[in-house]
C-alpha cells in the first residue's frame, strides 16, 4: 500500500518533497496534485517506471502521455519552440493547459506520438513544480484513474483504488473534476484539442 503524505500548497514541507523525489529516483510511481486534477507520475527518464504507469492505467502503449516541466527554458529542452509558440507559452504558463509541440531528441521516444510530438505542462501549482525542481527531471503527467474510467479526485478513493499500485500519494484534499485544456501549437497555429479548465478565449483570436 502506498505511503500517504498530507500536504498544503501554501505550506509545503521540504521533507515530503524530498521523500517523493527519493521514490521517483528509485523508479517509483507517485500520485500528486496539480492545478486541475490528481496526476500519476514518475521520472520520464525511467522507461520501466513509465511502463508501470501504463499498466496501472491499462493504457495503450501507443497513446502518448504528457509531462511536467519547471519553466519555459526547461520546455525548450524537450520541445521545439518557435517564436509564435513561445509567445503563447509565456502568456499562458504556468496554467491549466497541456501544449502539444514538436519533440526534440531529448524527449524519450516512449512519450512521443507517431508524429513526434509531445504534450507539456507547467501547472499553476507549487507541489508539482517543487517536485520537478528537486528531481532535476520532468515528471510524467497523466490523470489518476484507469483508462476510460472517471477521474478520481477524492483522496480516500485514490487510496482505495490506486494506493495498492503506487508507492506514494501526495494528498492535497479534494480537487475539481476538470482536466487541463489541450492546445496544439504545431505549425504555428493554435488548435484546441480538448476543452478543459484553461481559458480558451485567447485562442479564438489566435486561430
Amino acid at each position: 500500500m502506498a505511503t500517504v503524505l498530507n500536504m498544503h500548497p501554501e505550506r509545503i514541507k521540504g521533507r515530503h518533497i524530498q521523500q517523493a523525489v527519493d521514490v521517483l529516483r528509485s523508479g517509483g510511481v507517485i500520485i500528486y496534485p496539480t492545478d486541475t486534477i490528481y496526476g500519476i507520475g514518475c521520472d520520464i527518464t525511467n522507461k520501466q517506471a513509465i511502463e508501470r504507469v501504463q499498466r496501472i492505467k491499462g493504457r495503450d502503449k501507443k497513446k502518448p502521455m504528457s509531462f511536467v516541466c519547471a519553466d519555459l527554458t526547461h520546455i525548450s529542452d524537450y520541445a521545439k519552440v518557435s517564436n509564435y509558440a513561445h509567445r503563447i507559452l509565456k502568456r499562458c504558463l504556468p496554467g491549466a493547459y497541456t501544449f502539444v509541440l514538436p519533440a526534440t531528441r531529448e524527449t524519450p521516444r516512449v512519450l512521443q506520438s507517431k508524429q513526434k510530438t509531445i504534450g507539456l505542462r507547467i501547472p499553476n501549482h507549487p507541489i508539482p513544480l517543487a517536485l520537478v525542481s528537486a528531481l532535476g527531471q520532468p515528471i510524467l503527467s497523466t490523470s489518476a484513474n484507469r483508462s476510460e474510467q472517471e477521474v478520481i479526485t477524492e483522496p480516500w478513493m485514490l487510496e482505495n483504488e490506486l494506493g495498492p499500485q503506487v508507492d506514494l500519494i501526495l494528498e492535497c484534499g479534494p480537487l475539481p473534476v476538470q482536466a487541463s485544456s489541450v492546445v496544439s501549437l504545431i505549425g504555428d497555429e493554435a488548435e484546441v484539442l480538448r476543452e478543459g479548465k484553461g481559458d480558451l478565449s485567447f485562442f479564438a483570436d489566435e486561430g
